[in-house]
């Protein structure tokens, strides 16, 4: 049936999985897709929304790589929202809420027509092995598909366990069976596994519910959209959410059930998302609380079915039931399904490289929630740079490994491998550093011509890219050397309750007062007759914006950054011994030695790694 050996094979065909294929197959690789259900590619197996808080941020990155997921996002979205616009635009960060049926349904048209793709519909229950490298995979039916590398991408289906209630039965998501075979296989080549644990709310019947007894929460009035590229286009027509809340009557029907959990009652010992917390863990841990935010999520265009979002459960039926029919709005509530808990294997993502290979075993990738993480973004991004090192690694060449001070993808992948993670990692605008510099606004500034060096955005899209470069410079250039006098300006300062000026000012200076929006300089005749010739698109405008108004936070973080890199520069050989550097804690030569870190950036971020670790081994590479 496989006469040939492929190039790349990646086993499961979620999020981490679909970017992984495509991102292989469009680089060049001769690409095998495996998945346990065709019918299930890019499945949105819990909430039906893509980006939010860092992950909208991810899916730009994912975007200006060559990846899938934005334009997948904005043709299957209902609603488009930027979040967090009342703070700095380093926590700006776009949502869009999809049609999940039709989400899949994009997904799976762009990866068929995608050369250098081929798909096979089977469980995949081991790996092939030689010499310490994989050479294929092994299937349910007995047959042997070789490869040149695997990238694993089983998300929660490795010896997955759905409970509801006392209830449990083997499971990958609802409806699935799990995968076997592959976990205990890892195992005996010197991998070390553990479990996760992760939820989903209770799906209802849209037609049950009183939407008027819940606030409405529509979409941005202007809504904008992920993909830089030109071929998808923002909303015209938008679906609302809704939301409502919980109350001490919920909480205490859900308290009746606390002794049939199994979250308390002991068959559940694996660690959930820390963020994404059940409604029973909710009124658990924040018992002073009388009510929870609920938000009411429409599943698509054509259908009825909703996504109960803030009531993630694995409590009985029952429970559920009685608990959700007292909820404001939910009266008559009808359920398509309930809510359950999934528990799964993970392998800690320190076994891994920064190039998303194992250590263990050469040209074996892992990427998604294999590695620890939850959430459909961190999963695609893995996937992207996972299928991206495949192709690379098989063809000889340098890894592509992301900096922190580049991408939130960078912070992503260099959390996992070098701190490892106990509980389902989530990324957050808190978790970089460099923030300022890794907006949403950027990431196709910051990625695009990177992405194009190794084949995969087009040169139109790196034209693109150059002609917003050069006209933000210009616009921002404008400011720097145009003066406004007194008499033009003042009037506009007065009516925005700004200090006004007594003698002639660079624009730039008074547009960097945080009061001064676009609009309010752009009454400046000069400025007017600037933006009349030149004709800006929306996203040099807002590039300008931030570039004027955060100059100062911009450079102190570029100028930090620069220092980073200094030790990121220091490069320490795959196989140095610690031990034989004296001047080492016991501590740091256990850790360095466990992490195997390929830089001085890297090690300095290691837990138990001391400054004076760094600046001792700083000494050491120097000789």
């Amino acid at each position: 049936m496989f006469k040939s050996e492929y190039d790349v094979i990646v086993v499961g065909a979620g999020h981490a999985g679909s970017e992984a294929a495509a991102s292989a197959a469009n680089m060049g690789s001769k690409t095998l897709l495996v998945t346990m259900n065709l019918q299930n590619i890019a499945q949105m197996s819990c909430n039906p929304a893509m980006g939010g808080i860092a992950k909208g941020q991810i899916v730009r990155e994912i975007d200006a790589l060559g990846g899938y997921s934005g334009i997948v996002t904005d043709d299957s979205a209902i609603q488009f929202k930027m979040l967090n616009m009342s703070k700095g635009p380093a926590m700006w960060s776009p949502r869009a809420q999809s049609d999940r049926m039709r989400f899949a349904e994009c997904w799976r048209g762009m990866l068929e027509q995608t050369k250098n793709l081929d798909f096979y519909q089977e469980m995949v229950s081991g790996l092939l092995i030689s010499k310490g490298s994989v050479v294929g995979i092994k299937t349910s039916l007995g047959l042997e598909i070789k490869s040149k590398s695997v990238v694993l991408t089983n998300g929660t289906f490795l010896n997955g366990l759905i409970h509801i209630g006392e209830k449990q039965f083997g499971g990958g998501r609802a409806g699935e069976k799990a995968s076997t075979g592959i976990t205990e296989e890892l195992i005996d080549y010197g991998f070390v596994s553990g479990r996760m644990k992760t939820g989903t709310p209770p799906r209802v019947d849209g037609r049950s519910l009183n939407y008027s007894l819940m606030s409405s929460q529509p979409g941005d009035s202007n809504p904008g959209k992920f993909s830089y590229s030109q071929r998808t286009s923002p909303l015209t027509k938008q679906l609302d959410c809704h939301m409502t809340y919980t109350s001490p009557e919920v909480h205490s029907l859900l308290r009746e059930g606390f002794d049939r959990s199994p979250m308390f009652n002991g068959s559940i010992n694996s660690v959930g998302p820390r963020y994404c917390p059940s409604i029973e863990d909710k009124i658990n841990r924040f018992s002073e609380k009388d009510r929870h935010q609920i938000f009411v999520e429409p599943e698509g265009w054509n259908t009825v079915e909703v996504y109960v979002n803030g009531f993630s459960t694995s409590l009985p039926e029952d429970i559920q039931f009685r608990a959700l029919s007292s909820v404001k709005g939910f009266e008559k509530v009808k359920f398509f399904r309930p809510g359950y808990a999934i528990e799964y294997d993970y392998f800690p993502p320190t076994q891994l490289k920064n190039s998303l290979e194992t250590k263990p075993i050469s040209g074996l990738f892992f990427a998604g929630q294999i590695n620890g993480t939850t959430g459909y973004e961190e999963a695609a991004a893995q996937g992207l740079m996972a299928g991206i090192n495949a192709h690379l690694s098989i063809n000889n060449k340098e890894a592509f490994v992301l900096k922190r001070n580049e991408a939130y993808i960078g912070v992503l992948i260099d959390d996992l491998i070098t701190k490892g993670t106990e509980e389902p990692y989530r990324m957050f605008t808190s978790r970089a550093e460099y923030r300022t510099l890794l907006r949403q606004d950027n990431a196709d500034l910051r990625l695009t011509e990177i992405s194009h060096t190794l084949g995969l955005a087009s040169q139109e899209s790196v034209g693109r890219v150059e002609k917003k470069r050069a006209q933000t410079d210009s616009f921002v250039s404008f400011f720097k050397k145009t003066s406004v006098k007194p008499e033009e300006i003042n009037p506009v300062l007065k009516q925005k309750n700004s200090s006004e000026i007594k003698q002639s000012v660079k624009l730039f200076k008074l547009f960097s007062r945080p009061n001064i929006g676009l609009e309010d300089i752009s009454k400046v005749q000069s400025v007017k007759d600037y933006l009349d010739h030149n004709h800006f698109n929306s996203g040099v405008l807002e590039q300008t914006v931030v570039q004027v108004k955060y100059s100062g936070y911009i450079e102190k973080e570029k100028i930090n950054a620069e220092k980073l890199n200094n030790l990121e520069n220091i490069k320490i050989p795959t196989n140095f011994i610690y031990k034989k550097v004296h001047s080492l804690s016991s501590e740091a030569i256990q850790k360095l030695e466990k992490i195997k870190p390929t830089t001085l950036s890297q090690a300095s971020r290691i837990s138990g790694v001391s400054p004076n670790d760094i600046s001792v081994l700083m000494v050491y590479m120097g000789r």
